[in-house]
């Protein structure tokens, strides 16, 4: 006997979202809107469902969250236990949800419904990331053979040296007009984050693949979108799931795999840098045990490698592992400068990151945005030819050493002129503010 004509129809909404009164796409297993929020889908009896919103009716435009909705995102957002739940990054419905960060990309439709702060895999929907034309579907971040030039163990104890001064070390006289430049730098971080317009220059673009995301910067990536648009008195709110979210990686690095490790540090940066510019937690003490807490988390990172081993043997490293080790070198650059905002927000002195000397400078905008493996390892090829000595340090950066003699001065101008050709915005912001502190 067939069933009646109208019987599916009728059921325009699971009972959450009919309760909610909110459009449900009716996906099987669980609804988008369920999902999203790590809530069981159930649908009430023909007949019995309360009246939801029909699928050609308009829906409204996306609006402020407030507690409520923070509380509920959360939810199916954090992980419940430890790192050994599902990715969710095919798809698939886990602790660290299905959510994927939206990225560069922007919705054409501008009547969005208020749950819809974060694009859900869908088997309907086209993969906006090309793989096999550009090879990143063979990326392998195993085996990558990295090394460390400098001691490690200094980067964790850096914050000690604002109240117990190491004998010999330099403070940086930061000019008003530096200070306040990192500041609005760093916010524009944070807010390009929050608004899901991009990353921050320190993650490369590689690792927002969905099939490469790790974790970590998943859950990072999707969480602090909560923060776009807060209603007034929500905040704290959405500081409470920020803070606990912290607390959970700090407590599960010692777990992580090299490129988790990575993806961790990055992630507690984000939420570092979201806690301070966009949620106004100025003087959280929170915040000043984040820092300690990342400089360990940066010590820890730092272990597994700064430089590639083809690197420093002037030879061509694998794209994968070059790409592990400028993203670390890119956020320990920004963790410092953020570490400098944080010391001059509390009245201490700022030193010199003289434990960072001997690191390669932020590579070039031609090496760092390259989209395929052949054109990263063409331009690379280049930069062998016209760093013949090596690429630019970023202690090269700092105030010239009293015994450079005057040909020594001269070259290394040249190097700093011949690095500034083809940096990108991130190396710019170095020169500012290196340039800008130290003269030369």
């Amino acid at each position: 006997m067939k069933a009646p004509r109208y019987s599916t129809s009728r059921q325009k909404a699971c009972q959450r979202c009919s309760t909610a009164k909110a459009r449900c796409d009716r996906k099987a297993g669980r609804c988008t809107r369920c999902a999203l929020r790590g809530l069981s889908c159930t649908y009430l009896p023909s007949g019995a469902a309360t009246r939801g919103v029909s699928d050609d009716e308009n829906v409204t435009q996306s609006q402020p969250l407030s507690t409520p909705d923070i509380l509920h995102a959360a939810e199916g957002l954090l992980p419940t236990s430890g790192c050994d739940q599902p990715t969710g990054l095919e798809g698939q419905s886990s602790a660290y949800g299905s959510a994927q960060p939206i990225g560069d990309t922007t919705p054409t439709d501008t009547s969005t419904a208020t749950s819809a702060k974060w694009r859900v895999p869908n088997d309907s929907r086209p993969n906006l990331t090309p793989r096999s034309p550009l090879g990143l579907d063979t990326l392998d971040f195993s085996c990558l053979e990295l090394l460390n030039p400098i001691n490690v163990d200094d980067i964790s104890n850096r914050w000690l040296n604002s109240f117990v001064p190491i004998p010999g070390q330099k403070v940086k006289e930061y000019p008003a007009s530096i200070t306040a430049f990192i500041y609005r730098i760093l916010k524009s971080y944070a807010a390009v984050t929050v608004r899901g317009r991009g990353v921050p220059p320190f993650v490369h673009f590689s690792q927002t693949i969905p099939a490469l995301l790790r974790p970590p910067l998943s859950t990072c990536l999707s969480l602090v979108r909560v923060c776009d648009k807060l209603l007034p008195g929500s905040e704290g709110a959405a500081t409470d799931v920020l803070q606990r979210e912290m607390d959970n990686l700090y407590e599960q690095h010692g777990t992580y795999d090299d490129v988790d490790l990575l993806a961790a540090f990055q992630a507690y940066l984000v939420y570092s840098l979201v806690l301070f510019f966009i949620l106004g937690r100025v003087s959280d003490p929170f915040l000043r045990q984040a820092m300690m807490n990342l400089q360990e988390l940066a010590c820890s990172c730092s272990r597994g490698g700064l430089v590639c081993v083809a690197e420093q043997q002037r030879a061509c490293p694998r794209w994968e592992a070059w790409v592990v080790a400028e993203a670390k070198r890119r956020t320990l650059f920004t963790m410092y400068l953020f570490d400098s905002v944080l010391l001059a927000q509390d009245g201490l002195p700022t030193f010199l990151g003289t434990e960072l000397r001997g690191l390669s400078a932020s590579a070039s905008k031609s090496l760092w945005s390259a989209q395929t493996r052949y054109e990263w390892e063409t331009t690379y090829s280049i930069y062998l030819a016209d760093w013949p000595g090596g690429g630019l340090r970023i202690d090269e950066l700092w105030p010239t050493p009293p015994d450079l003699d005057a040909p020594g001065i001269l070259e290394r101008r040249n190097r700093v002129d011949q690095w500034l050709e083809n940096v990108d915005e991130f190396g710019t912001m170095l020169y500012a503010v290196t340039s800008c502190t130290h003269g030369g």
